[in-house]
């Protein structure tokens, strides 16, 4: 991407934006001549595209092979009452288009093969993976493997979340296959099964674009927008994943009472199982 000079109209469109500390002019440019790629137009992609067409990014691909439905509308904002029947892809175009006319909207309405998500991933600058299973997932942090793209995924299912970024233009960074190989088989669960929080949704979408955000102005990393008001109260739990599934699995125990009086091995066996099936289990 090649920042360019900031018109009249793009300094008092983001001029609240273009305040922060740590963005500016320069990171606001970043954001301009940005292309993000976004696998999946649900509960999750919805937030996300909105928040990044809203802050400037300036070409959003959207992928979605699916057509709105009403038990889509609980969560899925992007999408409206008369949109039922037409393809995500063209729904959430109109959508983003309407919100931010100066950004390109380039949808993809058909299952992307394994060449095509190669060429899109190659021509984007960053990857969110808001998809719904493990196929599609292990699909894509492929392509970015290969193309060494920085891939933000996110989960949702009942009241569990996960974002994890994998920043892969760093050699030594891990990727999703890392933390849940494909050999693994691990069970795949859908909403439309277990069901999803509403809001749950907007706060992971929300996640992933502000860290799509942090990445592709880049200056942000060092600003931890996210990690200082999700792990800054876990104290050092986010550099210990012993001690972060821990305070994990007291949120759970606390909220949902689902581990309570469980003996001290069988409980962390537990906490650790519904860690990891934050990020396993996929949301539609």
């Amino acid at each position: 991407m090649t920042p360019g000079a900031l018109t009249p109209e793009q300094q008092r469109r983001y001029s609240r934006q273009i305040r922060v500390a740590g963005i500016g002019e320069a990171g606001q440019q970043r954001l301009l001549a940005a292309r993000v790629l976004i696998v999946g137009m649900g509960g999750l992609g919805s937030p996300a595209a909105l928040y990044l067409a809203a802050a400037g990014v300036g070409t959003l691909v959207v992928s979605d092979f699916d057509r709105v439905e009403d038990s889509n509308l609980q969560r899925q904002i992007i999408h409206r009452q008369a949109d039922i029947g037409e393809h995500k892809a063209h729904s959430a175009k109109r959508a983003l288009e309407a919100l931010n006319p100066a950004c390109q909207i380039i949808s993809k309405d058909w299952q992307l093969d394994d060449a095509e998500l190669a060429e899109e991933i190659h021509r984007a600058d960053l990857v969110l993976d808001c998809s719904d299973n493990f196929t599609t997932r292990h699909a894509v942090n492929a392509a970015c493997v290969a193309h060494r793209k920085p891939l933000v995924s996110g989960a949702a299912i009942r009241f569990d979340g996960q974002v994890t970024v994998f920043d892969l233009r760093k050699a030594e960074s891990p990727c999703y296959g890392c933390l849940f190989p494909e050999e693994a088989g691990a069970e795949e669960l859908r909403c439309a099964v277990m069901g999803v929080f509403a809001p749950l949704t907007g706060i992971i979408g929300t996640t992933q674009a502000a860290e799509a955000l942090k990445l592709t102005a880049q200056d942000l990393d060092k600003l931890g927008i996210v990690d200082e008001v999700i792990a800054e109260p876990l104290g050092g739990a986010q550099r210990d994943p012993a001690a972060l599934i821990e305070r994990v699995g007291d949120a759970i125990e606390n909220s949902l009472g689902e581990l309570k009086g469980l003996p001290p091995g069988e409980l962390m066996t537990r906490r650790r199982q519904k860690f990891m099936d934050m990020g396993s289990r996929g949301l539609s």
